[in-house]
């Protein structure tokens, strides 16, 4: 090697360490230009050991706190985006492989047993005459379709609409509103069928729904059967097909869920189990269509996922409505943990499903802010790139906010939509540490 070819590794070696770190400044060595200096010793015994110079000068070194907080900066970055993406797409994408690898398909056939359709209402007058027409459609054999309907501590005409329809339903009438969960609990001790559907006032069902949700329970296995949720568009609503991107997923992950195994929960406009294995619901639980079929699960049946059975619903057009239901939802799984601490135990068969489909999901909030925050304390173009994209999501969101008719821009629809679900889910763990659950919507 010549004089020149050590002088200009020499070189490379200082420069190198100079990027990695900048310009910093060091107690035990003086400083040219802000630079900090050390020996051949230094470097060997301190954080950068394993940079080794070619000759005993004094080369640039600096200090191993700055170098730990740049690590941990960017390995905080990465964690967190690890685990986001993981949350929405890399579980998917586990799941498309394991239902390659490990299909269960259902054994279906049409059956007629008799079925009890369960509906919980509180203050549902506007809804419930639809509702009783869309069940006297049903493509299901008449003698054996039973209709108890719960008015939950109504104060409207929805006690007198069930007392009125009392030869085509069987009308629970609660005087004091004590919530879905009680609600529902008490229509079970007067259904008399073989399977349970439970069905909310709101939506609409296709006529062949009934009849699709009962042919899984021809396979043996099946213990508990999701149908699926339709949002109908809503040209007044201008974020509704953002949203809707974010039920298409969930479609995605349910429909995988399904053909390899079990779903973690079910769509609760329509889900049906068999009548023995139903669980009495703590009073307030909020959410029964997870209670409920994890506690299927739990017996060592199948829940599977029917996207034949078909309910309809509409994006909630009132501002901040589809917010609060979010809210809602998402307090409910935080309460499951404290209703069903078994869930995060090995008594639960699908714990690896439960934490990845739904708690993960109520991390993303922390995982966000730790991402923008490590990004921001990184250097390096790319961090700073990614920075301030990251700011460019939050900015489109805010532009949203203050602008509904923005929405209409297909960007800003989807930033409005990503961080409103976000913030439902930081809600929901404020209203989770204060203890404040509510039980309808």
């Amino acid at each position: 090697m010549t004089y020149y070819q050590g002088k200009q590794r020499a070189w490379l070696s200082s420069s190198i360490l100079q990027d990695v770190v900048g310009v910093v400044n060091s107690e035990n060595g003086s400083s040219q230009h802000g630079v900090a200096w050390g020996t051949r010793n230094d470097v060997r015994s301190g954080c950068l050991a394993g940079l080794r110079p070619l000759y005993n000068r004094r080369i640039p070194v600096p200090p191993c706190d700055v170098v730990q907080s740049e690590l941990t900066m960017k390995l905080l970055f990465w964690l967190s985006f690890t685990l986001v993406a993981y949350t929405y797409f890399g579980y998917a994408a586990w799941l498309w492989l394991e239902a390659r690898v490990h299909t269960r398909p259902i054994v279906q056939r049409p059956i007629t047993p008799d079925v009890s359709i369960v509906i919980a209402a509180r203050n549902e007058e506007a809804n419930l005459p639809a509702k009783l027409e869309n069940l006297r459609l049903l493509n299901y054999p008449r003698e054996r379709i039973q209709i108890v309907i719960v008015s939950d501590g109504s104060t409207d005409r929805t006690a007198s609409i069930l007392r009125e329809h009392a030869s085509a339903v069987v009308p629970v009438i609660l005087d004091e509103s004590s919530g879905k969960a009680r609600a529902l609990n008490e229509a079970i001790k007067r259904a008399t069928g073989e399977v349970l559907v439970f069905q909310d006032a709101r939506q609409f069902v296709e006529p062949d729904a009934v009849s699709e949700l009962v042919s899984c329970f021809a396979d043996p296995a099946v213990g508990a059967v999701s149908g699926e949720l339709l949002l109908e568009p809503n040209a007044t609503a201008p974020s509704s097909d953002a949203l809707g991107i974010y039920w298409k997923i969930e479609k995605v992950v349910r429909k995988l869920e399904s053909a390899s195994g079990s779903v973690v929960g079910v769509t609760g406009a329509i889900y049906a189990i068999r009548r023995e294995l139903y669980s009495q619901m703590p009073p307030g639980t909020i959410l029964d269509d997870v209670f409920v079929p994890m506690h299927v699960a739990r017996l060592g049946k199948r829940v599977v996922f029917q996207q034949s059975a078909i309910a309809r619903d509409r994006i909630f057009n009132e501002k901040g409505k589809e917010f609060s239901r979010k809210v809602r939802t998402l307090t409910g799984n935080y309460q499951l943990l404290r209703l069903a601490p078994w869930l995060l135990s090995p008594a639960n068969p699908l714990l690896f499903r439960f934490i990845s489909h739904k708690l993960l999901r109520l991390l993303v909030p922390l995982l966000l802010v730790l991402m923008l925050a490590a990004s921001g304390l990184a250097s390096g173009p790319f961090f700073r790139a990614v920075f301030w994209l990251q700011v460019l999501l939050y900015a489109l969101a805010g532009l949203g906010a203050l602008s509904p008719s923005s929405k209409r821009f297909k960007p800003v629809a989807i930033a409005s939509t990503f961080v409103m679900l976000n913030a439902a889910a930081a809600l929901a763990f404020y209203n989770f540490v204060v203890g404040r659950n509510r039980v309808w919507s």
